[in-house]
């Protein structure tokens, strides 16, 4: 199974050294000297780290393949995978890769209000992003209190929102009527 770990932001410098997006808990086993992973889109990998530091809040990454910014700049959004074992129920309760969530049916109660889109891993939570039967997106916040139940062998999570959490991703949700929002 494959795994993603990091998608490729930036070049950082002239030697080819690149800013990552890092989306694995563990990041200092996964990014070590000598380390190859499989890319996304094909034609820019297989990458094997070269170099890996942290700049600040950063992770730099260099690449054998990557020998200057020029070079850096074709990866940009690249993804990067590393190969896995398919992880057992009991080894890992404590959350699901986005691989596992997307698809799944989001539902309140009974009600199917659409299916999970993406999920994006951010410094404080992360947030699920569920697309409706409309196409629209609407952000869900992935904590326990708003999703507190995740079945993919049942294929849904259950949402609980809170009051107003569908209108305030909705664009055209009407303006509040006891005046707030007024400039005047």
């Amino acid at each position: 199974m494959q795994l993603q770990v990091a998608r490729i932001g930036k070049p950082h410098g002239i030697r080819g050294e690149v800013t990552v997006q890092v989306l694995t808990d563990a990041p200092s086993e996964r990014f070590v000297a000598g380390t190859e992973f499989v890319v996304e889109p094909a034609s820019a990998g297989p990458l094997t780290i070269r170099s890996a530091r942290w700049n600040k809040d950063i992770l730099l990454l260099g690449f054998e393949e990557i020998a200057d910014r020029n070079a850096a700049e074709v990866i940009r959004g690249a993804k990067l995978f590393i190969e896995t074992e398919e992880l057992s129920d009991e080894d890992d309760d404590e959350g699901w890769y986005e691989h596992e969530l997307v698809g799944l049916e989001a539902r309140v109660g009974s009600q199917v209000v659409g299916k999970v889109a993406a999920l994006s891993t951010l410094p404080v939570q992360d947030l699920l992003t569920v697309t409706t039967e409309e196409g629209k997106e609407i952000l869900i916040p992935f904590v326990d209190e708003i999703v507190p139940e995740v079945n993919v062998e049942g294929g849904y999570i259950l949402i609980t929102p809170p009051s107003g959490l569908f209108e305030i991703n909705d664009e055209n949700a009407k303006e509040p009527k006891d005046g707030a929002g007024d400039d005047a």
